[in-house]
């Protein structure tokens, strides 16, 4: 299967089952996982980047204890729309990781869900520390939000 839009992505499907969104940075992957319904996201907890194989291995666990039917893989564009070497690397990454199991996945745009979260844990009052264990698996689940919330959307204008 290809990289799809959100139109495809949505019609490739069921009508229900849970989709695994993954926010990769340099170090860590976030994970998050949706209800069958598709209406929340939810944070499930980091994979410490190693080597693409194990990274997929433990990825790809995730998605089977859950029962996933598609991937939202985030998409770290610039400002300005462009691609940069992160946006090229979640590109190729998305590519191995179809070639690893075929379903339907979706690069969504991720810009400043890293810093929302951020922001959001600070206003929390959450220690350095602290935000460095949870950032990346939330910014998976405000990204994979992102993607249900314009799913919902392109639903109800149906």
């Amino acid at each position: 299967m290809a990289l799809l839009d959100l139109p495809a992505f949505a019609a490739a499907l069921p009508a229900r089952a849970a989709i695994l969104g993954l926010d990769p940075g340099e170090k860590r992957i976030g994970v998050a996982v949706s209800d069958t319904t598709r209406m929340i996201a939810s944070s499930l907890g980091t994979v410490a980047r190693i080597k693409f194989a194990a990274d997929a291995e433990a990825i790809l666990k995730f998605f089977d204890e859950r029962q996933c039917a598609g991937f939202v893989i985030g998409l770290p564009l610039n400002m300005d729309g462009s691609s940069g070497p992160s946006a090229q690397s979640a590109r190729a990454f998305a590519r191995n990781l179809i070639a690893k199991r075929d379903v339907p996945l979706l690069l969504w745009d991720e810009r400043l869900s890293t810093a929302a979260v951020t922001r959001t844990l600070i206003e929390g009052d959450a220690s350095r520390r602290r935000r460095g264990e949870v950032v990346d698996k939330m910014a998976a689940a405000y990204m994979l939000q992102g993607a249900l919330d314009a799913m919902q959307e392109r639903r109800t204008d149906d």
